[in-house]
């Protein structure tokens, strides 16, 4: 009996856990339905306002910046090499890498002892030919006057032929007389012909003899050059470099032994693009003398310098393109030629353009204008140089104009946007207006009861206490009240 009470009071109670299963799940399934049905609550849409970074576009006067890269030169470099061949003699202490010479001192003196021998030669032949000389002039003396007494024996024999022919006219002579005194004046003739032909000859052996002395005289000229090249002397003050010769070396004719810079007529060569070089031409096609400045970043000490362009090489080169220019430097203290430096040039200045960041211009040339209710419109401009991180533009008809400074992928044509104006800029006022004492009293209220910061209440409602208040915060509150 107790086992059958027992058993049904279990199944009693089975039986109400599953009653009120089943109701459990008869509630949740109408709490379900019900809620499925209900119209979806909907909630109004704030529209998105993003900030943005503007600039506005005052038109000015700019110079345009170019900047390169040049290497340093002088403009007055020298070879210094030996005419001579021979053994050093002697070598100047300052001839040695980086020694500073003045103008005419000695810095290499060559052994002479082949230069003299040759000018000692040469010499013994100048006096042989100056004794030739004396010589041929003394013959020449000598034939004169025997010309002189040839033509005077020619005379006396002619007057003997013709007192022998008057004679023989007179019938007081004969022919054999006559004949013998036209044989006399025949041989006196023909002697007076070979004493001119002995003149002749004197006049050339002169002749001969001033050549020859000519010759030897070029030759001790050239031998004196010689030995003058034996020593070699600097042509200009500068500073020495590629040095390699010593006392005691050996040196040959026309050999390479050192190089003389001047490091005070310094100037810079650098290459520019065709377009670059077109902006650094006058209404004539001739390049101008543009300003330039140079800078060298050595261990963190910036050497810098100014100059000015002077010219322009005369060819591209094979395999080069653009333009190869120079510049001469004002003053160089520090700098060395085969410096690697920074070449800023001032090109022609510019009239109503702007200069704003790279960041502003999209790349079809446009930028984002900040319109009416400060909505994005698209604005046309004409990109002229790139300046760095800035670029220069001609705004055309965007002068006065705020545009976003830094563009990015959200921001388009019509987009709301705040703007945030540079540093430094005071912005405008805001707009105040003064509240009724209910509409005062019923924003109070919302911030009061609103999810907000303590401070901030106390901040919010201390601006609406006051007799006057920015019509941007009233604008913002009533827009969350009617949300």
């Amino acid at each position: 009996m107790r086992f059958l009470r027992r058993s049904l009071t279990g199944v009693f109670l089975l039986s109400v856990t599953f009653a009120l299963i089943a109701f459990a799940g008869h509630m949740i399934r109408e709490a379900v339905v019900m809620r499925m049905n209900e119209e979806p609550r909907s909630f109004p849409q704030r529209e998105r306002v993003l900030a943005v970074n503007v600039v506005t576009l005052e038109p000015q006067l700019i110079t345009p910046e170019l900047t390169v890269f040049g290497e340093l030169r002088s403009q007055r470099t020298l070879d210094l090499r030996s005419a001579s061949s021979g053994i050093v003699l002697e070598a100047s202490d300052a001839l040695v890498e980086g020694g500073a010479v003045k103008e005419g001192q000695l810095l290499l003196r060559i052994d002479p002892a082949e230069a003299q021998a040759t000018l000692d030669r040469a010499e013994a032949d100048l006096q042989d030919a100056q004794a030739e000389l004396r010589d041929a002039e003394r013959s020449l003396l000598l034939e004169q006057d025997e010309l002189t007494a040839a033509q005077a024996q020619a005379e006396l024999r002619a007057q003997a032929l013709t007192r022998a022919q008057d004679l023989q006219t007179r019938g007081v002579g004969t022919a054999a007389a006559v004949e013998d005194a036209e044989l006399a004046a025949s041989s006196a003739e023909a002697a007076v012909l070979t004493r001119r032909q002995a003149l002749a000859s004197a006049e050339a052996r002169i002749d001969q003899a001033l050549t020859r002395l000519a010759r030897v005289k070029i030759d001790v000229s050239e031998a004196e050059r010689d030995i003058a090249d034996t020593q070699v002397f600097a042509a200009f003050d500068g500073v020495l470099s590629e040095v390699a010769i010593s006392p005691g070396g050996r040196v040959t004719a026309n050999e390479l032994f050192a190089q003389l810079v001047d490091p005070t007529r310094l100037e810079v060569s650098f290459r520019v693009s065709t377009s670059q070089y077109a902006r650094l031409l006058d209404a004539d096609g001739r390049l101008i003398k543009a300003p330039v400045r140079l800078a060298l970043d050595v261990s963190g000490v910036n050497l810098a310098t100014t100059g000015q362009i002077i010219r322009e090489s005369a060819t591209v080169g094979a395999g080069q393109t653009g333009r190869l220019l120079f510049a001469r430097l004002d003053a160089a203290p520090g700098f060395r030629p085969g410096d690697f430096v920074t070449v800023s040039i001032d090109e022609p200045e510019l009239q109503n353009v702007a200069r704003v960041p790279a960041t502003a211009v999209g790349p079809d040339q446009t930028v984002l204008v900040v319109g009416a209710e400060d909505r994005l419109e698209s604005g046309a401009i004409q990109l002229l140089r790139r300046q760095g991180d800035d670029v220069i533009i001609d705004v055309l008809d965007l002068a006065g104009a705020v545009i976003v400074a830094e563009r990015s992928p959200l921001l388009g044509t019509g987009i709301k946007v705040r703007p945030i104006l540079p540093s430094g800029v005071t912005p405008d006022e805001p707009e105040m207006i003064t509240l009724d004492p209910a509409r005062r009293a019923r924003l109070i209220a919302f911030v009061t009861e609103g999810r907000m910061p303590e401070e901030v209440k106390a901040r919010i409602i201390g601006q609406l206490e006051q007799e006057e208040v920015s019509s941007e915060t009233v604008a913002r509150l009533e827009s969350r009240m009617d949300s």
